[in-house]
């Protein structure tokens, strides 16, 4: 239970990263998440929580439960961060 719940927060970090990354009212040298995922997590989700989540953007709750919600139209690459993360 400990493990899935951190995975969780990983995964949400993670997501807060690609917000911040994509938002361009973000102020320059503002740091993101902790724990925003390895370069290949984000390379492989960016893009489809871009197209299917850009509403959400900022908002790392949202962004996580729009890309639940289009889990079937997904590319493998984010499917597997999702798994992998215990999504």
């Amino acid at each position: 239970m400990y493990l899935k719940i951190c995975a969780v927060i990983l995964l949400l970090q993670m997501f807060a990263g690609f917000a911040f990354a994509q938002d361009k009212r973000q102020p320059a040298g503002q740091p993101g998440g902790i724990l925003q995922g390895t370069a290949e997590e984000q390379a492989a989700c960016a893009p489809d929580s871009n197209k299917f989540c850009r509403d959400a953007i900022p908002d790392t709750f949202r962004v996580l439960a729009c890309l639940q919600e289009n889990r079937r139209k997904l590319r493998k690459a984010c499917l597997k961060v999702l798994e992998d993360h215990g999504q």
